[in-house]
């Protein structure tokens, strides 16, 4: 795996949190979240998973016109940068999406344009330095959209779009970009909500990361079985696809 610091961007996320727990052994890792001063307890779960050092920085996705600045500077004191994980995101109130169109707009600010924008940066500054791993996480949600979640599907849809197509771009640049497609992940962002068939945790999600990077894959089912489910979903008649949930 390539060699040099963790950023996680989303310094709270119960996934990205465990992936940067699996590869802090002997690296600096860098959290980046609103409310910086308030992740003593993340950095101790760095710290005590072997980092090196553990950074906190001021980082608000939907703040896009700092991220150039503010990636660079990153860069700059913690580089050369390995491993990068987008972890930040929203789910949202479907419900609310549907009467607000202001929350339906925030929705897909922060899970599709910020997630553009920084990955653009993040491109462009790991090109400049000739290697690094961009991790991304899309979800089964945006490979066939619901009625049930159409708000966030439809963020997922473009993201899972851009990522494919920048993961391309980046073939032979040194940089490697994994494009994680997960279902129903059991955690924080989904507390309340009836598990979904081929459900996973936190832990089973970082573990098929990790195992994905070392095997320098560029996509990633988390479960595996997703992969042929949803291409039977594909095929679902539209009246019957429309009733689906969640």
């Amino acid at each position: 795996m390539t060699e040099g610091a963790v950023l996680l961007l989303g310094g709270r996320s119960e996934i990205g949190l465990k992936v940067a727990e699996r590869l802090a052994r002997g690296r600096t890792v860098v959290l980046a979240a609103r409310r910086s001063q308030e992740l003593a307890a993340e950095t101790a779960l760095m710290s005590a998973a072997g980092a090196t050092g553990v950074r906190c920085v001021e980082f608000d996705a939907d703040e896009v016109a700092a991220h150039p600045e503010l990636m660079a500077k990153v860069f700059a004191d913690a580089g050369p940068v390995g491993v990068v994980v987008v972890a930040f995101g929203i789910l949202g109130d479907q419900e609310l999406a549907e009467r607000d169109p202001a929350h339906a707009v925030q929705v897909v600010h922060t899970d599709y344009v910020a997630q553009i924008s920084v990955l653009t940066v993040l491109a462009s500054l790991l090109k400049t330095q000739g290697h690094g791993d961009l991790v991304v996480f899309s979800s089964v949600a945006g490979l066939r959209v619901r009625r049930a979640n159409y708000v966030y599907g439809s963020a997922k849809a473009g993201l899972d779009g851009f990522a494919s197509g920048l993961g391309d771009a980046l073939h032979g640049t040194g940089v490697h970009l994994l494009l994680v497609r997960s279902g129903f992940v059991i955690g924080r962002m989904t507390e309340g909500m009836s598990p979904a068939p081929l459900s996973s945790t936190p832990d089973q999600v970082a573990d098929a990361v990790v195992k994905a990077l070392r095997k320098h894959r560029i996509r990633v089912w988390v479960p595996g079985a997703l992969r042929p489910a949803y291409f039977v979903a594909r095929l679902v008649p539209q009246a019957v696809w429309r009733r689906m949930p969640r």
